[in-house]
């Protein structure tokens, strides 16, 4: 389901510049200090979770990240939508997990309105380096993204999807 927002409403602005400094001291300074600043913008997270530097988030405020969750190296989560990550993912360097879109309109993007789609990644899911998540999409638990996919429909558990846009490769085997 896709929702509209303004993101330059003066609150979602304020926020956003919070979040962006928060994610630019944990970049320059990736200290437990920093971390623990950067987790506090979360709606949840579990305590055994490990974000290397250059991770980015909008607001924060609707990123759920279960436990034993690891984010590589520059990281990009834009949350205007609810993103939900389970236990024990892998979440390769330069992902994306972009909630936003905007109108194909031209003339409805002169409104300059967002839209937001959430996104869901059930647990033990590896996405691989530089792959798309996009709005509305649901990833199954065991899943495997190959690197640099794009993901803009739901992906079945225990599969292996890669490709722009990203196909299913094969089953996976459950052990």
């Amino acid at each position: 389901m896709t929702t509209s927002f303004d993101s330059l409403q003066p609150h979602l602005i304020k926020q956003r510049k919070k979040a962006h400094e928060i994610c630019r001291q944990f970049t320059r300074s990736p200290s437990k200090g920093n971390l623990s600043r950067l987790k506090s913008l979360f709606k949840s997270v579990g305590k055994t979770v490990f974000i290397e530097a250059g991770f980015y988030c909008d607001y924060g405020d609707k990123i759920s990240i279960g436990e034993r969750v690891y984010f590589n190296l520059n990281c990009t989560l834009l949350d205007g939508g609810s993103i939900e990550i389970g236990d024990d993912c892998l979440i390769g360097s330069y992902v994306q997990i972009l909630t936003i879109n905007h109108p194909m309109s031209a003339k409805a993007r002169l409104n300059k309105t967002s839209l937001a789609g959430n996104i869901k990644i059930e647990k033990n899911v590896w996405i691989g380096s530089s792959a798309l998540i996009l709005p509305n999409t649901h990833i199954g638990q065991n899943a495997v993204i190959g690197a640099g996919s794009v993901v803009c429909h739901d992906i079945e558990e225990n599969s292996l999807y890669a490709g722009n846009p990203a196909k299913k490769i094969r089953d996976l085997a459950i052990e």
